[in-house]
């Protein structure tokens, strides 16, 4: 537990707990639950964090995992954070977060390692534009050098405007406010036309690249990072994953120092330096609602421990389906009725301890800086996305390799580095009713040798192993059927529709003072935090008295309405 002063004086409840008052109770220490509390207590409001794991920030996290060695239990790199501007309106520097620049960002390998030709070189992206062209010349011509080039400057305005959206609330009259501006004339060129940015945005990811390049290489590798959202770059609305890679000549993905916790420690010592606590170990166990049938709302939470912090407000940053648990039977019918999509799984995770970091022939160390994108041709991410459907492993694990031991020596000892692996595409449920617990394993061992294809003698370096199953994320993070962007990064579950339409305003309707954070909601899954952001200006904005006129009037006229229709 993390107390600091500003909190009531505790009484004793009927459980032997000790009950506290709070202006708002926060429930889960994701990142985006920490990033609304520091919000909320910077305005002077009394905010205290219960989370039910003992480690701080849930899937942005670093533990001891072996002696000596930290390893992450969620995200890795950070990216979209990078370019919220959340970092920097909190000051999390002033509180001990120092980001590792991940430059060169991005390598994929050669498909036929050593060869003198363009097949044997390796594609390195970088922050600086021109050494990354001259990459892509090297490997697959003159033209898509050119074309990628043209293509950062077409879709660096666009991917700032869609960072601009995500910050925002998820009106679509705010979308459109946002996007309008990408179709304006630049450097004497004629408006883009409203169509063919439409068909841009609503295109698939797989189009896009199809029409800018045509090497299958450079179309692999942009494919490959974009997929990361989780759908296939082959799915209607998937153009702007992968343009997201213009943003990245200016900021760079980064690994905290000491590992991807930094950012969650941080915030709870920025949240502490305003008088706000976290308590971790004891997590809410149902939530307080108070009220007649047609006017409920919360006053607290109940912790599993029986403690009662009573608070006008609750933002539950948890799973949007486990704050339906918490509420229970008081939960309204946009929440009891709430059926997101939250697929079949969604990826395994493997925490390697290796004497010795992979070794890509051609590549140098810039390779290991950033995203190694082990895929070379789009028919890789194809057949693994294939096999997921019908719920199959990957006859061919695609990975995505990261060690960033390589510039952060903290991570562990002298001679040992930690090396991450990610594999997309591997279903919760099984067509073949197989057990995770005893397939990891095999699983893992496969994951192992397709990065080794690339970097032959990494399986022999591994020393010591950690998988996350599907199965082993639900159950350390609490992340449901393995999601790890909670809910489907789908186009139908995205903006306005994130979880559901009548619950993507933050607000639940029909239960005054909840709140909804977290990857649920807009704009869903990975480390930005603007979700906690917009929820704590959401909050602020409700407790203004002209906004809490209005709500009590709208009440009001909900139920004289209601009477009336009733009789």
């Amino acid at each position: 537990m993390i107390p600091v002063a500003g909190t009531s004086a505790p009484r004793t409840s009927d459980t032997g707990a000790a009950d506290t008052t709070a202006d708002v109770v926060v429930i889960g220490s994701g990142h985006n639950g920490l990033v609304a509390a520091c919000h909320l207590a910077r305005e002077g409001l009394r905010v205290e964090v219960v989370e039910s794991d003992e480690v701080l920030g849930g899937a942005v996290s670093t533990v001891e995992r072996w002696p000596g060695v930290r390893v992450d239990r969620g995200s890795s790199a950070h990216v979209i954070i990078r370019h919220s501007g959340v970092v920097e309106e909190l000051e999390l520097e002033r509180f001990g977060l120092r980001y590792v620049d991940c430059d060169p960002w991005g390598f994929a390998p050669a498909p036929v390692p050593g060869d003198p030709g363009p097949d044997g070189r390796p594609l390195v992206f970088s922050v600086d534009l021109d050494a990354t062209c001259a990459s892509i010349a090297a490997a697959c011509g003159d033209a898509d050098a050119a074309a990628y080039r043209r293509f950062v400057e077409v879709w660096g305005p666009r991917s700032a405007a869609v960072v601009k959206a995500f910050g925002d609330r998820p009106a679509m009259t705010r979308l459109v406010w946002h996007l309008w501006p990408v179709g304006a004339p630049r450097r004497g060129q004629p408006r883009t036309p409203g169509g063919e940015i439409a068909t841009d945005f609503l295109g698939s990811g797989d189009a896009l690249l199809d029409r800018w390049f045509t090497s299958e290489r450079l179309k692999a590798a942009l494919a490959w990072f974009g997929a990361q959202s989780g759908p296939p770059m082959s799915e209607p609305g998937t153009a702007a994953m992968v343009g997201w890679v213009a943003l990245l000549h200016d900021v760079p993905p980064g690994h905290p120092v000491g590992g991807s916790g930094g950012l969650t420690q941080a915030l709870a010592a920025r949240l502490a330096s305003d008088g706000g606590r976290v308590t971790l170990g004891d997590g809410a166990a149902r939530l307080l609602v108070d009220g007649p049938p047609d006017d409920r709302r919360v006053t607290g939470v109940q912790t599993v421990s029986g403690r009662r912090i009573t608070a006008p407000v609750v933002v539950a940053a948890c799973h949007v389906l486990a704050t339906r648990a918490l509420a229970g039977d008081d939960a309204p019918p946009a929440l009891a009725e709430a059926d997101p999509p939250l697929g079949n799984g969604f990826g395994l995770v493997l925490r390697a301890q290796t004497d010795a970091l992979p070794s890509y022939p051609g590549a140098g160390e810039e390779a290991l800086q950033g995203l190694q994108l082990l895929c070379t041709d789009r028919a890789q991410l194809a057949r693994a996305h294939g096999d997921w459907l019908a719920g199959e492993l990957p006859r061919e694990p695609v990975p995505l390799a990261m060690s960033f031991s390589a510039s952060d020596p903290t991570l562990a000892p002298t001679g040992q580095h930690v090396v991450t692996i990610w594999g997309q595409w591997y279903p919760y449920e099984l067509a073949d009713g197989s057990d995770w617990d005893e397939i990891a394993d095999r699983a893992a061992q496969q994951l192992i040798a397709a990065v080794d294809r690339y970097a032959p003698g990494f399986a022999d370096s591994v020393q010591r192993l950690y998988v996350q199953t599907p199965l082993k994320l639900e159950q350390e993070l609490s992340l449901l059927r393995g999601n790890v962007m909670h809910v489907e990064m789908s186009l139908a579950s995205m903006f306005g529709f994130r979880p559901t339409p009548a619950l993507s305003g933050h607000r639940v309707p029909g239960l005054s003072g909840l709140y909804l954070t977290g990857a649920s909601t807009h704009p869903g899954g990975g480390v930005s935090g603007n979700s906690g952001r917009t929820a704590a200006r959401v909050v602020l904005a409700d407790r203004r008295p002209a906004a809490r006129l209005r709500a009590e009037l709208t009440g009001r006229a909900g139920r004289l309405l209601s009477r009336r229709t009733s009789r």
